[in-house]
């Protein structure tokens, strides 16, 4: 009987220090194991990009992609043919052109030069074009001012840059020209400035397009800019 209370004894004994030795590894444990069981952080949500901007018939939907790949429609910006939208006032085609040329839409006040450009935007080129089918570099320039600035422009690229008072890069506005050597070292191309270091002109290899004068195709081949004479 004795020996059986010494037994349990001895039991009771080493289950307590057994769940005291527990107790105190799970107090005194350096990575905080012991502790109570740490709530995982949900994941900071992931950034999200402008990849593209589209224009659309009636809007301009920007159109954004997450990083993961999943894709999420971003506002469309309505807009009346007659001037106004939900961007400050703008029209739809100052919005359009604004984002082209990196220029703010209050700076982009000439509505018929932007409705020419749009109306021409993309026709392919063609040497001695003059139509909506294909045009060179001086037809562009010509139906452009003879659109917008009324003024009659010389058929060839030389013949309009002789018909210009010379200007310096800084004096630039909207309506001079740009005058380039592509393959003479003549002037063979032409463009109208219209802003922001960009000009529009009829490209060989875009048709009717949007450049900057630092492009590194154009700027080594850039020769004057000049200011049409009005009579």
């Amino acid at each position: 009987m004795i020996k059986q209370l010494h037994f349990i004894s001895y039991l009771s004994l080493v289950l307590v220090l057994c769940s005291s030795c527990h107790l105190l590894r799970n107090l005194t444990a350096k990575d905080g194991s012991g502790s109570a069981r740490a709530v995982k952080k949900k994941p900071t949500q992931e950034l999200t990009f402008i990849e593209d901007i589209e224009m659309l018939p009636g809007g301009v939907v920007v159109t954004r992609h997450k990083t993961s790949g999943i894709t999420k429609q971003g506002p469309t910006y309505h807009y009346s043919e007659k001037g106004g939208s939900t961007i400050e006032g703008a029209n739809y085609l100052q919005f359009k052109y604004g984002i082209i040329t990196n220029t703010e839409v209050e700076n982009l006040t000439n509505i018929p030069l932007l409705q020419k450009i749009d109306e021409w935007w993309g026709t392919r080129y063609c040497l001695g074009g003059h139509t909506k089918d294909c045009i060179d570099c001086s037809s562009f320039s010509g139906a452009l001012f003879n659109d917008v600035y009324k003024i009659n422009l010389p058929r060839t690229a030389n013949d309009q840059f002789k018909a210009c008072d010379k200007i310096g890069l800084e004096e630039l506005k909207e309506g001079d020209l740009v005058f380039f050597h592509t393959y003479s070292r003549g002037i063979s191309h032409v463009g109208v400035y219209i802003g922001n270091n960009k000009f529009v002109h009829a490209s060989s290899s875009e048709g009717v397009t949007i450049s900057d004068l630092n492009d590194k195709y154009w700027q080594p081949r850039f020769i004057a800019a000049g200011r049409v004479r009005r009579s």
